[in-house]
């Protein structure tokens, strides 16, 4: 008896397997059945064109323009690149190219500024992240792919393009004249003290050379003396994965998982580890972010707050966490395609959701004017306090005037934050 009821128990098991089987076979062919039906569609909607437009169209452009929209369609980041399209971004890769200096994405259909990149026209006349491009020397943006506002933005240096924005902050349009220029883009932007123990790093953008330039640079700062670094990634609108996996292992202990991709099929699921062969892990950290922080300095600010390796202060990053891979196709156009999405050690989604900053500090405007006014009134009341101690005084109204002066709100915040870890650490 209790040999037929182990038979029935295979048989009931062997035939829900196959029932289950045939439901995903079933879905899979009904799904293929649906494509050959709209690729139907298709066909006739190009035959029409063929024998009923005005003029007779050329394959080339039918196809082109299909295989556009169909990108278009998926997602911003999603293109078709035509021959020439492709070539020019090859070209830009190799790190030097003529325009304005500005990273760009589709965001609520609007075509919008990730972050202006440091010392080029664009940073210089005043675009700011978050801005909306709305004209390109008095054409509306509204339908264009990045791919063709790219085109439209750059050009031969001494040229000019006009560009007007929304920004939303200030409820108004501004138009903005702009100059190009041969665009050198720079890793390490910045390496020095702001005050004694306390370093400074700003990376620009994830390059190859960023792991040897900050190994370089936080080195030099520890042989003068570094107890607490600030590590900005403020306006840095990302680079190369590999890179910001580097980065990230300088502070991490071996074998943490950095960040990992998730895609559809088994080989975009990728985990990438820390190896930390040069450990700077005995110092308290901030790292710096806003708005105009994306891809790569997502993946750094979110390993380190995951790790609990720094404090992560400033707003919101721009929450672009997904991979593009291009694929050449056979007449020399390409499609770039996002396989897959980025997220934290801790399994958090980037993209779309971004970096929540430990301590939110917004950044503040403030006119030179005022600034010197402040600085000066600063100046004339430690003066006035001790004058037998004139010389003391004098000294600290300075470097308080010049820090003033050189450093905007949220890096000082980091640097109050900074020193009372040190102080309780001390404790």
């Amino acid at each position: 008896m209790k040999k037929k009821i182990a038979i029935f128990i295979v048989l009931v098991s062997f035939a829900v397997g196959i029932v289950i089987s045939n439901i995903g076979f079933a879905e899979r062919t009904s799904s293929i059945d649906d494509l050959y039906k709209q690729l139907e569609l298709f066909s006739d909607a190009v035959s029409i064109i063929r024998s009923e437009y005005v003029e007779e169209p050329e394959s080339k452009t039918l196809i082109y323009g299909a295989l556009k929209g169909m990108l278009a369609a998926l997602d911003p980041y999603s293109q078709f690149m035509d021959p020439d399209t492709y070539n020019e971004m090859k070209v830009e890769t190799e790190g030097e190219f003529g325009g304005i200096g500005i990273e760009i994405t589709i965001k609520d259909d609007l075509l919008t500024i990730i972050s202006p990149i440091d010392d080029t026209p664009a940073y210089k006349v005043g675009l700011k992240a978050m801005d909306k491009i709305v004209k390109i020397d008095g054409e509306i943006t509204r339908d264009l792919t990045l791919i063709e506002a790219v085109k439209r933005l750059r050009g031969r240096p001494g040229t000019k393009v006009d560009v007007t924005v929304l920004r939303e902050s200030e409820r108004k349009l501004l138009d903005f004249t702009i100059i190009r220029s041969i665009i050198k883009l720079e890793s390490i932007k910045k390496s020095e003290f702001i005050e004694p123990g306390i370093g400074y790093i700003r990376i620009s953008e994830f390059q190859e050379k960023t792991r040897r330039d900050l190994e370089k640079s936080l080195r030099e700062l520890e042989d003068e003396g570094l107890n607490a670094l600030i590590l900005d990634l403020r306006n840095n609108p990302g680079g190369l994965l590999d890179s910001a996996v580097d980065v990230s292992d300088r502070f991490l202990d071996a074998d943490k998982v950095v960040v990992s991709t998730k895609g559809r099929i088994e080989s975009q699921n990728i985990v990438f580890k820390s190896k930390n062969k040069n450990k700077h892990l005995y110092f308290p950290m901030v790292v710096l972010i806003n708005g105009g922080s994306a891809s790569a300095s997502e993946i750094v600010a979110g390993a380190i707050q995951d790790y609990k390796r720094g404090i992560i202060l400033g707003t919101k990053s721009f929450g672009k966490g997904s991979v593009q891979t291009v694929v050449p196709l056979s007449d020399g156009s390409a499609v770039r395609l996002t396989t897959s999405k980025y997220f934290t050690p801790n399994g958090r989604s980037i993209h779309g959701e971004g970096i929540e900053p430990d301590i939110v500090v917004e950044y503040e405007e403030r006119p030179e004017a005022l600034e010197k006014d402040k600085s000066e009134d600063m100046l004339d009341e430690l003066l006035d306090e001790g004058k037998d101690e004139e010389g003391k005084k004098k000294e600290d109204a300075a470097a308080v005037k010049e820090k003033k002066a050189k450093y905007d709100n949220q890096i000082l915040s980091a640097v109050d934050v900074l020193k009372g870890i040190m102080i309780y650490k001390r404790k």
